[in-house]
C-alpha cells in the first residue's frame, strides 16, 4: 500500500484555516481511497514526558514548535524539528510526504524531511506568498498597503528599514536554498503559481490544482415573494485590515438610501477584537452608521456554514490583497451563491465571468455599483444558474500523485 504522509502547521481540530482545512480534506480523502496516511500537524501545546511529539490517534500526530526569525523563516530548535520528524519519518516510511505550510515550524523542514526520507517525493503546497514577502506575505506595502507586483530588495527595505536590501537578497537565497529539496510544488490557483515562478520556482516543478473541499450540493435559492430583491448579502472571513470590511461597510454607505434600506449584510468573522484600535473603532463606527443594515455574527463553525449560506444571496469578498485561493469562494460556488470580488488575484481568477461579480479593488464606489447590480434578480439568477458545479480537485491530486509514484520507482 503506498503511504503519504502530510505535515500541516496546525490541526483543523484546533485551527481552522484554509491550508489546514484544505490539507486535511485530502489527507482523509486519500485515506477512503485506499491509501496509507499519516496526518503530522503542528500544535501550540508542548507534548508531556519530554517526547517531542504525542499522538491524537494511530494516524494523527501533534508536534510542537516554533520560528525565531520570522525574517528567515527560521525554526526556533532545527534539533528537536530534526529528532521528531527523523522518528515519525523511518516508523512510517512513505512514499510522498505533503506539506501544506511551514509558518510556526520553520522553513528548514523541507532539508530534514528529505534527509530523513531521502527516497520520498516531497510535494509542497503553496498557500501564500510569504516566502516572497516579509510583509505576513501580503505583498502590500508597510503602511500604505500599496499592491506589490513583485519583490524587489530596494522596495523591500523601504518597507523594513531595519533591513538592507542585501539582506532580502541573502533571504531570498536561503529560503530558495530549502525549496530545492521540494520535488513538486503545488498552487491552488494559476495567479500564486505565477508569482513563485517569477520568484525563481522552476514551471516545470508546478501544477495548478484547486484546494480539496467536501463536495456540496447546490442549495436553491433563497426563498423570495413576488420576484423581490436579491439583497441579502454575506461576508466570511477574518475581520482585519486585509479582508477589506472597511471597504464594504463604505460602500453601504455610498448606497442611495432607497437602496440601502433595502439590502442586508450579515459579516460572518472572527478576530476584531484583535485588531489596532484604529482599525477597529473605524469598523466599529461605521458599522453603527449603518444600524438595521450591518449585523455582526461573530465567528462560524464549519457544520453551520450551510444553513448561513442558505440565508444569503450574494458572498462578498471585498479583499484589499492578492489573495490566492480563498476557500470561501470554493463553497460559495458548492453551494450555488454567486459572489461579487475585488478584480486583482486568485478572486478575478476565480469569480470574474466565471461565478459573479468583480469590482474595482479598494473602491468603495466601484463595490457600492457592484451591489446595486446584484439585486436585479435577473443578474442574481443568471450566475446562480452558473453555480453549484463539481470539483474535480481531488481526481488531479490523485493523478499527481500517481505520476510521482510512478517516478519514484
Amino acid at each position: 500500500m503506498n503511504k503519504v504522509m502530510f505535515v500541516s502547521h496546525g490541526h483543523p481540530k484546533f485551527m481552522k484555516g484554509g491550508a489546514e482545512v484544505a490539507s486535511w480534506n485530502l489527507f482523509n480523502s486519500l485515506k477512503s481511497s485506499g491509501y496509507e496516511c499519516l496526518y503530522v500537524a503542528r500544535s501550540n501545546t508542548i507534548p508531556t514526558e519530554g517526547e517531542p511529539f504525542s499522538s491524537l490517534n494511530a494516524d494523527e500526530i501533534l508536534f510542537h514548535s516554533s520560528i525565531k526569525d520570522w525574517f528567515n523563516l527560521s525554526a526556533a530548535d532545527t534539533r528537536i524539528l530534526t529528532d521528531c520528524f527523523e522518528s515519525i519519518t523511518k516508523e512510517f516510511n512513505p512514499d510522498i510526504i505533503h506539506v501544506h505550510h511551514y509558518a510556526h515550524i520553520g522553513i528548514e523542514i523541507f532539508p530534514i524531511l528529505k534527509r530523513a526520507a531521502p527516497n520520498a517525493k516531497i510535494v509542497f503546497t503553496v498557500h501564500e506568498y510569504m516566502a516572497i514577502c516579509l510583509h505576513n506575505g501580503q505583498m502590500v506595502k508597510s503602511g500604505t498597503f500599496e499592491l506589490c507586483s513583485e519583490a524587489v530588495g530596494a522596495d523591500c527595505h523601504r518597507c523594513f528599514p531595519q533591513y538592507s536590501a542585501s539582506d532580502f537578497f541573502l533571504r531570498k537565497q536561503y529560503i530558495q536554498d530549502q525549496f530545492r529539496k521540494v520535488d513538486h510544488f503545488i498552487s491552488p490557483s494559476a495567479f500564486l503559481a505565477k508569482r513563485y515562478i517569477e520568484w525563481g520556482v522552476p514551471a516545470t516543478s508546478f501544477s495548478v490544482i484547486e484546494n480539496v473541499l467536501i463536495e456540496q450540493e447546490k442549495l436553491t435559492p433563497r426563498p423570495s415573494e413576488n420576484h423581490e430583491l436579491r439583497s441579502k448579502f454575506a461576508f466570511f472571513g477574518q475581520i482585519n485590515p486585509y479582508k477589506g470590511v472597511d471597504v464594504l461597510l463604505e460602500a453601504l454607505l455610498q448606497l442611495p438610501a432607497n437602496v440601502r434600506e433595502k439590502v442586508s449584510l450579515d459579516i460572518h468573522g472572527a478576530n476584531l477584537d484583535h485588531q489596532t484600535g484604529e482599525f477597529k473603532d473605524k469598523i466599529l463606527r461605521m458599522v453603527a452608521k449603518l444600524e438595521g443594515t450591518v449585523t455582526l455574527r461573530g465567528q462560524y463553525e464549519p457544520h453551520q456554514l450551510q444553513s448561513l449560506m442558505r440565508e444569503t444571496d450574494w458572498v462578498i469578498i471585498p479583499s484589499v490583497w492578492w489573495e490566492n485561493s480563498p476557500v470561501v469562494i470554493q463553497e460559495a460556488i458548492s453551494y450555488g451563491r454567486p459572489l461579487i470580488g475585488s478584480n486583482i488575484g486568485g478572486m478575478k481568477e476565480k469569480i470574474e465571468n466565471k461565478a459573479g461579480l468583480t469590482f474595482e479593488a479598494r473602491n468603495p464606489s466601484a463595490l457600492a455599483s457592484a451591489i446595486q447590480d446584484a439585486v436585479n434578480p435577473e443578474v442574481f439568477d443568471f450566475w446562480h444558474a452558473k453555480t453549484g458545479t463539481k470539483s474535480d480537485a481531488f481526481g488531479q491530486h490523485l493523478d499527481l500523485i500517481e505520476n510521482l509514484l510512478v517516478d519514484a520507482n
